[in-house]
């Protein structure tokens, strides 16, 4: 039997593009302020979840909600299950959109929307295939459950909630990064520089900030400082404009008296790959390095300028590695955080590693101490560790999904290790598996989010060919 899949899809595109603009209109930012037993991580992600679930129910799929958390639609029966992990939650919309970023738009044969590329598109690219297998009523051999989360983007509270009350499938995919496919994802973790919140001498940090989420390049930074005199404030502003004018940065810098207030402006970008960003964090703590701050707060200011500032991949704080198959690891200073007479709790750079195999969390912490103790800070490390993932190229999953790949583009399918942790890694037997193809422009966690209609649609045909594929 023969199908013609992308004439499947041409015949439901404007159904799914419909479908996917509802969705993106949710905002499904997680918001701990507003957490209730019925939103464990804030109204939004309880609603983009259950808005998918809508869709299954109302396409005759069976559907369950697991307490908010997260949910599966399901299709067809067997002894092993497919899964297909999606998820609904987006990390903060940030300043330097063009159009609201939850309303949203198709322009260029582009849509725009903050979730549009992570993951809803996908995601609801996933599900069409889903529905496509289902409506042309073909037989399948095995389960396909699609999991739908809604905490990837922090800490993924969701699954471990779900993995608790729900069994795991046998094997998978998520449709979150790249084609032809990701079979490989560095180790993930989180480790915290502290610091003290005194100042000593004429210049007082009054506040630092910059950052939305560790797994984020900071696109914005501001300070407030007390400088010795009004002449200091002014010479202080035009050391300012010759700085941003010196590097790939913009920003402001207000003088009231001695009270100065500064917002600088960098470029945000996905923390797996912190080098394409232009952290604003640490290029305001480069600008103040200049100036004879003390105590507490110079050690927040030079750790930042002296260790932190573009070192993408760990050499200035003493941890760089790298492993022939997996490649570099990566840090990204995702949050900074400093309060004039805070404690350590609120005060800090948090730091987001992706580490290959041969690194160990233990090490690397210790490293770091090693490194960075000298200069007053400690280090903390985060709740959740993540080891390296790999999948082999000679596991059928793989290979099938190369061979679908490479049916459906002419393109020779080959592996790919990233440092972006998907949920292909919650299965031993799990990948991830586009939705993006080879050159196009990474907006994740950016300004300016889109996905490519023609990328939807050529991707919605390569799902259902592959699930079909794997379940048949």
């Amino acid at each position: 039997m023969t199908i013609d899949w992308q004439k499947e899809v041409e015949a439901r595109k404007e159904d799914l593009l419909e479908d996917l603009k509802n969705l993106l209109r949710v905002n499904s930012e997680r918001d701990d302020s507003k957490v209730t037993p019925d939103a464990p991580f804030g109204p939004g992600p309880r609603d983009a979840l259950k808005h998918m679930l809508a869709y299954g129910e109302r396409d005759g799929f069976k559907v369950k909600n697991v307490d908010n958390y997260a949910g599966h639609i399901d299709l067809g029966e067997g002894d092993e299950t497919l899964g297909i992990f999606g998820h609904m939650d987006v990390v903060p919309a940030g300043d330097g959109w063009d159009t609201d970023p939850y309303e949203p738009v198709i322009k260029d044969g582009k849509i725009f929307a903050r979730g549009s590329s992570d993951d809803k598109g996908p995601s609801m690219a996933a599900y069409y295939a889903m529905k496509i297998i289902k409506e042309l009523d073909l037989k399948l051999s095995k389960k396909v459950r699609f999991v739908v989360g809604s905490d990837e983007e922090s800490g993924w509270g969701d699954m471990a909630y779900y993995f608790e009350h729900e069994e795991e499938p046998d094997f998978g995919f998520s449709p979150d990064a790249e084609f032809p496919i990701i079979n490989g994802e560095k180790g993930n973790v989180s480790l915290a520089l502290r610091f003290k919140g005194d100042n000593a001498g004429d210049y007082v940090l009054k506040s630092f900030v910059s950052g939305l989420r560790e797994n984020m390049v900071p696109g914005t930074a501001t300070a407030a400082l007390q400088v010795p005199s009004a002449d200091t404030a002014i010479a202080m502003e035009e050391a300012f404009y010759q700085f941003i004018e010196a590097n790939p940065v913009s920003g402001t810098i207000e003088a009231d008296n001695t009270y100065v207030k500064i917002e600088l402006v960098g470029k945000g970008a996905h923390g797996a790959s912190p080098q394409s960003g232009i952290n604003a964090g640490s290029f305001l703590a480069l600008f103040l390095d200049n100036y004879e701050f003390l105590g507490s707060a110079k050690q927040f200011i030079h750790v930042a300028a002296a260790y932190v500032h573009e070192d993408f991949y760990g050499e200035k704080l003493g941890v760089a590695y790298e492993d022939e198959k997996m490649g570099k690891l990566t840090m990204n200073a995702g949050l900074f955080a400093f309060e004039e007479n805070g404690t350590e709790e609120a005060n800090f750079i948090n730091m987001n590693f992706r580490f290959p195999k041969g690194v160990t969390v233990d090490g690397l912490q210790s490293d770091i101490e090693q490194t960075v103790g000298q200069e007053g800070a400690t280090v903390t490390r985060g709740a959740r560790v993540m080891e390296p993932h790999y999948v082999p190229m000679d596991d059928p999953l793989v290979a099938t999904l190369l061979q679908v790949y490479e049916d459906h583009t002419g393109e020779k399918g080959y592996e790919q290790i990233i440092g972006g942790g998907t949920y292909g890694r919650l299965l031993k037997r799990g990948v991830a598996y586009g939705a993006m193809f080879p050159g196009y422009t990474d907006t994740m966690h950016q300004a300016n989010e889109f996905m490519s209609l023609d990328d939807l649609f050529r991707a919605t045909a390569i799902y259902a060919d592959a699930i079909y594929r794997l379940a048949k």
